[in-house]
This record gives C-alpha cells, sequence and structure tokens, in this order.
C-alpha cells in the first residue's frame, strides 16, 4: 500500500512538472510581432518578430527619415542601416554581437570593402555568419539592405 502511494505522488508530481514545461514551452515560443516606435506606414511586414530568446529581423535599407531616401554619402546610408538593426535589437535587450545571421543585400558588389570597415565597428565580441549578397535594385534606391537572426545569449 506504502508502494502505490510513492508510486502515485511520484506520477502526480511527474505530471505537474510535465504541464509546468509545457506551459513555459507554449509561453516562450509565442511570437511577439514588433515595430518600430513612431512607425507610421501600414506595410503588411513587421520591423522584427520575437519567439523565445530569437529576434528574426525584417529587411531595412538606410534612408533618411527626413527625406526618406537614402543619403548620398554610403557611409551615412551604412550607419544608418546597422544603427536601424541595432535599435531593434535594443528594444528586447539585446545587443549587435547577439546576431548569430545577418544578410545584406547590395546591388553594388565594388561597396563591399566599404561596407565592411564600418560594420567591424558594430561588435565587441564577434561576428555572426553572414552572407553578403549581389542583388538587383533595392527599394527607394538604397544600396543596402540587411536582415538578421538574433539569439539572447
Amino acid at each position: 500500500m506504502r508502494g502505490l502511494r510513492v508510486a502515485l505522488i511520484a506520477s502526480g508530481l511527474a505530471a505537474l512538472v510535465a504541464l509546468a514545461t509545457v506551459g513555459a514551452t507554449q509561453t516562450s515560443t509565442t511570437p511577439q510581432y514588433l515595430n518600430l516606435p513612431g512607425r507610421s506606414d501600414d506595410l503588411p511586414y513587421s520591423n522584427a518578430v520575437l519567439v523565445g530568446d530569437t529576434l528574426y529581423l525584417s529587411g531595412a535599407i538606410g534612408v533618411d527619415p527626413a527625406t526618406g531616401a537614402p543619403p548620398e554619402d554610403v557611409e551615412q546610408e551604412i550607419r544608418i542601416v546597422l544603427d536601424s538593426m541595432k535599435t531593434r535589437l535594443e528594444m528586447v535587450g539585446m545587443t549587435m554581437d547577439d546576431l548569430v545571421q545577418v544578410r545584406i543585400y547590395c546591388p553594388d558588389l565594388t561597396l563591399y570593402d566599404e561596407f565592411n570597415a564600418i560594420y567591424r565597428t558594430y561588435f565587441t565580441d564577434h561576428y555572426p555568419a553572414r552572407a553578403f549578397i549581389g542583388s538587383g535594385p533595392l527599394l527607394r534606391g538604397g544600396r543596402f539592405e540587411l536582415t538578421g537572426i538574433a539569439v539572447k545569449r
């Protein structure tokens, strides 16, 4: 009889642990769709989607907020697009060092070295896996579009 009670208690505890684990998993895997503060368009995408500790960053180009167009200066455009990525990471308490994968689309591959010179200054620890992809024209005449995936450390 005592063995039966111990077995029932043990199975009850196991069931509670299993339910708690399932509940925690469901909560952490519920996507949170995030947009930058002040975003006024109604385009059909989110700036980022957080699922658990993983953040998926939508493509962004480096446009001057005042003009809605990329600046003439390539370096300024690179900084705008990287700062946008950094801002979206900071919305959920992450940094550029949490990035695990980045894709850069660029219609002019001669800008590769110029991009890299600035890109490397945004990281303190290591670099994410990355692709620098030659593309066709980008929206609004952008020279770079970045997407990424980050995992909170």
